[in-house]
């Protein structure tokens, strides 16, 4: 199998959990990108974590937590001295409502030379200056054969434009090979549509694939010549925090372990089923919390393969 690497550039940050009914509020280090890189780490997949963070109060709670991840993570020059920080209101259900304080200003982002997959998104896309530094990552790698992946991951709270920021979400689909999204995502950036019609139309833009979580309808997958869609598995929530990177971190995995975007049929079918169950057991758990190759194995009753 292919042992590509996969470099995943984009914010680190702190969460503040606050739980419907509590007074207390939990501080865990985290952040979209950090939450793919972990859980591509624990799908023994070769990744690199490109990011910045402050030397602050949160920045140290960060170091500590990326130092004992197992991760290799390069620490981008940043114009700033601050982390970012989240505030996640949880909900009885244990869905989450966030706010940010963002800095995301990398001055330089070197990608290791053996990446085969690079990974962006979530608020690297949208906070300025780093997006525009980003996106110009994205097409020179592109064009350089690297394949480029991208989690929409929409926060409104830190681009409240719809339009600024459907605009930088359409900017991204047009320099990527595979757009993720959520069908909240979509919802929010393309009003009155379907997921599957908005699906449609970022994959217009130039992707080879855009994928759609459901959440507990699973998830579908759109090329230009196939459909597919695959269910999740019922479970016991937990919370949703980082179910939707664990399933970008399944489904980055799957890209470099084939060496090309899936598009067929019975293969999209296969991915998406691994992503969804991958997402199910984080959902199984507190925080964002992706789940090792014997643990996936394990759930899909192929332990040891």
């Amino acid at each position: 199998m292919n042992a590509g690497r996969v470099t995943v550039v984009g914010e680190v940050l702190v969460d503040l959990l606050w739980r419907a009914g509590e007074r207390e509020l939990r501080a865990v280090p985290g952040g979209s990108p950090a939450n793919v890189a972990v859980g591509l780490h624990r799908l023994d997949r070769p990744v690199t974590l490109i990011t910045a963070w402050g030397d602050d109060v949160p920045g140290a709670l960060v170091r500590e937590h990326l130092d004992g991840i197992g991760v290799e993570v390069r620490r981008a020059p940043a114009d700033s001295e601050r982390t970012m920080v989240a505030l996640a209101y949880l909900d009885a259900d244990g869905g989450a409502r966030y706010d940010f304080l963002a800095d995301w200003d990398p001055r330089a982002i070197e990608v290791p030379t053996d990446t085969a997959v690079l990974h962006t998104g979530s608020l690297a896309v949208v906070v300025e200056p780093g997006a525009s530094r980003v996106l110009t990552l994205c097409q020179e790698r592109r064009r350089a054969g690297t394949r480029v992946v991208a989690d929409l991951n929409v926060r409104p709270a830190v681009q409240p434009d719809r339009d600024a920021y459907r605009a930088a979400c359409e900017r991204l689909a047009g320099v990527a090979d595979v757009i993720k999204a959520s069908d909240e995502d979509l919802g929010w950036l393309y009003p009155g549509r379907t997921p599957r019609d908005a699906a449609r139309e970022l994959l217009a833009l130039g992707p080879e694939l855009v994928v759609v979580t459901l959440g507990p309808d699973g998830g579908l997958a759109l090329t230009a010549d196939a459909e597919v869609r695959a269910p999740a598995p019922a479970i016991t929530v937990v919370d949703t925090i980082g179910a939707g990177d664990t399933f970008q971190a399944a489904l980055l995995d799957a890209i470099a372990r084939h060496g090309a975007v899936p598009r067929e049929p019975a293969l999209l079918t296969e991915v998406l089923t691994r992503c969804a169950l991958a997402a199910a057991i984080n959902c199984t758990r507190t925080g964002a919390n992706p789940p090792t190759t014997a643990e996936l194995a394990a759930a899909a009753g192929v332990s040891g393969r």
